[in-house]
């Protein structure tokens, strides 16, 4: 079972590559999930109508299908985008000229690589769950220490960045940490379009050797030091943020 057949060096590049899409998607949801919930706790109605039509959405439809909607889908969506602002573009100078001849503005085909499809399906997914975990902390805070901030003559990016955000992480540990754990094994939907990540390589180890249960519990150990490793890291991370208080 220990006998990888020369296969380590290709699921430790695999492992590389998921750990890759894992952090980059974690950073991308982290960025979503807090515009998400401020714009949920925003005053303005076009602005949370737009975040719970993100959430509910998202939390609505499987992860695989998002990832070979927006893989597949969007870059169709993309290319024909392009194709119709060329076309747009040369109905335009050809009604100023009629001898004008087509032209490419605009590149007629882009592809899409499944590392950056993967980053940004992932991160768009854990986006929405990343919104409701930062709006439930924003909430725990205490309101009277923004007001009192505001009394004081802060900014209201300086409240966020001195009072909100300081007590926020720490409400929204709990949630984080179970969000980046589900991402982190989500990240085995990549190889389905295509994306060389620790679960195509040590699928392709196992066709190749027949040796499935080697390479797949292989791959399902790795993934278990990674969770291991982040759950003792979040742990210290709660301590860390918990110190002054009962």
């Amino acid at each position: 079972m220990l006998d990888l057949k020369g296969y380590e060096w290709s699921l430790a590049e695999g492992a590389w590559i998921t750990l890759q899409v894992a952090l980059l998607s974690l950073a991308l949801a982290m960025i979503l999930g807090m515009l998400g919930a401020l714009a949920k706790l925003s005053p303005y109605r076009w602005a949370r109508a737009i975040a719970t039509l993100y959430t509910t959405v998202i939390r609505g439809i499987p992860d695989l299908v998002l990832m070979m909607l927006i893989f597949f889908g969007g870059q169709m969506l993309l290319n024909d985008s392009l194709y119709g602002i060329n076309e747009w573009l040369n109905n335009f100078f050809s009604s100023s000229d009629p001898n004008h001849e087509w032209t490419e503005y605009l590149p007629d085909y882009v592809e899409i690589s499944p590392f950056v499809a993967g980053i940004l399906t992932i991160g768009f997914i854990f986006g929405a769950y990343m919104a409701e975990t930062f709006r439930g902390a924003i909430l725990a805070v205490d309101k009277g220490e923004l007001e009192a901030g505001k009394a004081y003559g802060m900014s209201s990016f300086l409240s966020f960045r001195r009072i909100l955000l300081p007590q926020m992480i720490r409400h929204a540990l709990p949630g984080f940490g179970n969000n980046w754990l589900v991402l982190l094994k989500t990240t085995a939907l990549v190889s389905i379009i295509g994306l060389d990540d620790m679960v195509r390589k040590g699928a392709l180890a196992a066709g190749t050797t027949q040796m499935p249960f080697t390479f797949y519990m292989s791959v399902a150990v790795i993934f278990l030091v990674f969770t291991s490793c982040s759950t003792s890291v979040l742990k210290w991370v709660e301590r860390k943020f918990s110190i002054h208080t009962r």
